[in-house]
This record gives structure tokens, C-alpha cells and sequence, in this order.
């Protein structure tokens, strides 16, 4: 299956709870952290609820 990596580019800090739980569920919480996730609708989910706080990362 297809592996995605996502980049954690904005705070939580000042964030509603639920987006702060949607960034500890992808493995995020910290600024520049980079996790590599299978490629799922699941997960692509998520990232479009953040789209200010992650971003993807190619290569």
C-alpha cells in the first residue's frame, strides 16, 4: 500500500481540543515533526481538517 508523509507546520497551542486530537492521532504534536502513514481515506481526512497545520511532504 501507498505510504504518505505529512509535516506538522502549525501550533496546537490556541487550538479547539478536537484539532489537537485529530494531530496526536496522526502521530503529530510537535512543530516539524514528519510521520509516515499508509495512504488512506482515513488519513487524507484528517489532513483536510488541517489543512492549516500539515502539510505533505513529497518524496
Amino acid at each position: 500500500m501507498a505510504k504518505i508523509k505529512i509535516k506538522q507546520i502549525g501550533s496546537p497551542i490556541r487550538r479547539p481540543e478536537s484539532q489537537k486530537k485529530i494531530l496526536i492521532g496522526l502521530g503529530l504534536g510537535k512543530m516539524h515533526r514528519v510521520v509516515e502513514l499508509q495512504d488512506t481515506a482515513e488519513v487524507r481526512g484528517a489532513i483536510k481538517k488541517l489543512p492549516h497545520m500539515v502539510e505533505v511532504v513529497e518524496g
